[in-house]
């Protein structure tokens, strides 16, 4: 167990969300875009919105709605990592990042990840890391990313209880692990999500059947928002959930639509590139 002493001196290490340089400015993705010069004034092409399966849109509006999640310009929140406190703060237009604890801290600021040493540094990738904890708790919105595709598993029972589900893929080159694959697993009567399961491929960048599954345990309203409170990583029986592994709580979450300056991610001059 870690002395009190310890643990107090990670919370007072700790940068909290509301002290980050934020600004109301116009959007910043707006900036330096200019129409060529070979376009027509009068004529521009519009993206077509993408199609989400009937029930997958359930699921959106079950956790607040889609566009609502859209809407956000930022999302913070606080979690107990394996070396203590952590506080992660994430640009969801551009998903530059940033994650401070008493040891270390870890960017990403458009350009590459960065790692910044303390005390005892960081054992691990940074650039596995810089995402993960984000990935998993903005589920099941993140899902919505371009890049994306979906397919129905069938009705699957998981500790006792049958759920309804779909698979989630990803083309080739989106993000640093296009070979992921995820089952997210949702109620069938209050269409909220229950169970997410998942492969790890970033070593090796090959499909992998090797599933682990995570319960979203506890839901809570985040400014109009169903987001998590608490992950339950669960034991793997016969390519099942069987039985609790570890938890992590989230605390002081936050979304909102105020976007955060981009000195709030760049990289301090100490700390140096990860590759």
């Amino acid at each position: 167990m870690k002395k009190l002493i310890l643990l107090l001196a990670v919370l007072l290490s700790i940068t909290a969300c509301k002290n980050d340089k934020k600004t109301t400015a116009d959007d910043p993705r707006a900036e330096g875009m200019e129409l060529d010069s070979t376009e027509t004034s009068n004529v521009k092409e519009v993206e077509k919105p993408k199609e989400y399966p009937a029930q997958l849109q359930a699921m959106f509006t079950a956790h607040g709605g889609l566009n609502h999640w859209k809407k956000m310009n930022n999302l913070c929140f606080e979690m107990k990592g394996k070396n203590g406190e952590e506080t992660h703060t994430v640009s969801l237009p551009d998903r530059k990042t940033k994650i401070e604890s008493k040891d270390w801290s870890i960017g990403y600021d458009g350009k590459g990840v960065w790692l910044l040493k303390h005390d005892l540094g960081y054992e691990g990738n940074p650039v596995f890391y810089h995402n993960l904890m984000f990935y998993f708790y903005a589920m099941p919105f993140i899902i919505s990313d371009p890049g994306t595709n979906y397919e129905t598993v069938a009705p699957t029972e998981l500790d006792g209880k049958i759920y309804n589900g779909y698979k989630v893929s990803y083309n080739k080159g989106v993000g640093d692990s296009p070979e992921d694959e995820y089952i997210l697993y949702f109620d069938p009567e209050t269409n909220k999500m229950a169970w997410l399961a998942y492969t790890v491929t970033f070593k090796d960048q090959k499909k992998s059947d090797d599933w682990h599954y995570i319960k979203y345990d506890k839901w809570q309203d985040v400014n109009g928002l169903l987001l998590p409170e608490k992950l339950v990583w669960y034991n793997i029986e016969n390519g099942k959930p069987k039985g609790k592994k570890m938890d992590v709580k989230f605390d002081k979450i936050t979304a909102t639509e105020t976007m955060l300056d981009a000195s709030v991610f760049a990289k301090p001059a100490e700390a140096e590139y990860v590759k």
